[in-house]
């Protein structure tokens, strides 16, 4: 299982999980209780329920870097092209846009 943890302008608006049925993403309670709480995207709107999805969910899909800057990112961190966890987790901790995601280490 691995997890990363999901911000919104440098607060932490919820998780994403990768595990053996697939990606879930939740909100973290305290930032939907929060009272300028926005959803990350209009795809994944304010909910406490999980978004779950046997693939990746395609908003964190998009923010994976494609083309040449893919080859860039595979061939630096020696990264499966194919391990989407991987990329999202290595490579958009400084994404363009209000949403950034940060690797959590799970024992």
């Amino acid at each position: 299982m691995r997890k990363a943890e999901i911000k919104y302008l440098d607060r932490t608006a919820g998780w994403l999980i990768e595990d053996n049925d697939g990606y879930r993403f939740f909100y973290y309670k305290a930032y939907l209780e929060s009272q300028d709480a926005r959803p990350i995207s209009l795809t994944l709107p304010l909910q406490v329920e999980a978004f779950a999805c046997r693939t990746m969910i395609p908003f964190f899909d998009g923010l994976i870097p494609e083309g040449w800057l893919l080859d860039i990112a595979a061939r630096q961190w020696k990264l499966d092209p194919r391990d989407r966890m991987g990329l999202l987790m290595h490579c958009c901790r400084d994404c363009i846009g209000a949403v950034s995601v940060h690797p959590l280490i799970m024992e």
